[in-house]
């Protein structure tokens, strides 16, 4: 058989995983080394196929980190097993990390925070230009469910971002179902992790019962929805971020043990951006991040001014003194 008959064929799955990854790597500098986050399982192996294809036809260079967390039984055959695959692939180098996961707190977040630490050393030691993600559209419909459900704010809302830092996620825009047809049309083995299925987790009660629940109640197209709010959400805090940014520059004054704002310009401001400059401006002086609920108290110096008493936050006093808010350090001398 001709070896061009033996080449798995490019079908609509694949050429969608393929696309994701061009556009993530497009920005990257010919002889880049973009790292893929391997685990073995059908969205990072399919991510694994594709960043091999297009970062070779790029002139760049694709290879893999593979992280053991040690939290399963045979993890490091796991691991061992997606080497080779990521070898058979093309990718170079090829990077297996063993991590150990602190055993306090959420098991969950315990592991999350080891593996993006391996991630960043990885990254480092090999002077990768970034590691990308095998998280598709169904993790960032969970992730934004989850986040409503807990009423943890808009930040929660906004779901994984597509780049921060050196990270990056290619599949937010490709459905779970593409990534697995990918593998099977590529005739790649991906891993099936137990943890997927294991209902004592939240994020698979809510993959496996409440989102069907809801398509089937509302109609479907419930995933979809729920990205396109957090792409909405995060373009609007985006916006956001960026006139608060503007805005202190003008209205910030450096005062001792801390700062002050002025009240008229502050009150000039819509609810939402005024907000945004409070917390930035605490954020960067005092490295503290404000509640919802110690925003508004904050505000309402500017908005319900008759004459109360300072407000006291965490390391922090906040009077109004005339036309400014005074911010400083707890135990500063008036």
């Amino acid at each position: 058989m001709p070896e061009s008959d033996r080449r798995p064929r490019l079908t609509p799955a694949v050429a969608d995983v393929r696309r994701a990854v061009r556009e993530t790597i497009a920005d990257l500098p010919e002889g880049a080394l973009v790292l893929v986050a391997l685990s073995g399982g059908p969205d990072s192996l399919a991510l694994a196929a594709a960043t091999a294809f297009e970062a070779g036809r790029a002139g760049m260079r694709a290879g893999a980190v593979i992280v053991d967390h040690g939290l399963q039984s045979g993890s490091a055959d796991i691991a061992d097993r997606a080497a080779v695959q990521a070898q058979e692939l093309g990718l170079d180098p090829v990077r297996v990390m063993r991590v150990q996961v602190a055993p306090d707190g959420s098991p969950e977040a315990a592991a999350r925070q080891a593996r993006y630490a391996a991630l960043l050393q990885a990254r480092k030691e090999l002077s990768a230009a970034v590691v990308l993600l095998g998280h598709t559209l169904d993790d960032q419909a969970e992730t934004v469910l989850i986040g409503l459900a807990r009423g943890s704010g808009s930040e929660s809302l906004w779901g994984m971002h597509p780049r921060i830092g050196f990270l990056r996620r290619p599949l937010l825009q490709v459905r779970r179902a593409t990534t697995h047809q990918a593998c099977r049309d590529l005739g790649l083995d991906a891993w099936s992790d137990p943890h997927n299925d294991d209902d004592r987790f939240l994020r698979v009660r809510v993959r496996h019962r409440v989102l069907p629940m809801l398509d089937e109640v509302l109609g479907g197209g419930v995933a979809l929805a729920l990205t396109r709010t957090a792409d909405t959400l995060r373009e609007d805090a985006e916006a956001l971020a960026h006139f608060a940014q503007e805005q202190i520059l003008d209205l910030v004054e450096h005062a001792e043990g801390g700062l002050s704002l002025d009240v008229g310009g502050l009150g000039a401001n819509p609810p939402a951006l005024r907000q945004r400059i409070i917390r930035l401006a605490v954020q960067s002086e005092f490295h503290v991040a404000l509640s919802r609920q110690q925003t508004l108290e904050v505000s309402r110096l500017v908005t319900d001014w008759h004459g109360q008493g300072p407000i006291h936050l965490p390391g922090i006093r906040v009077t109004r003194d005339g036309r400014r808010l005074v911010f400083v350090a707890a135990g500063t001398a008036d």
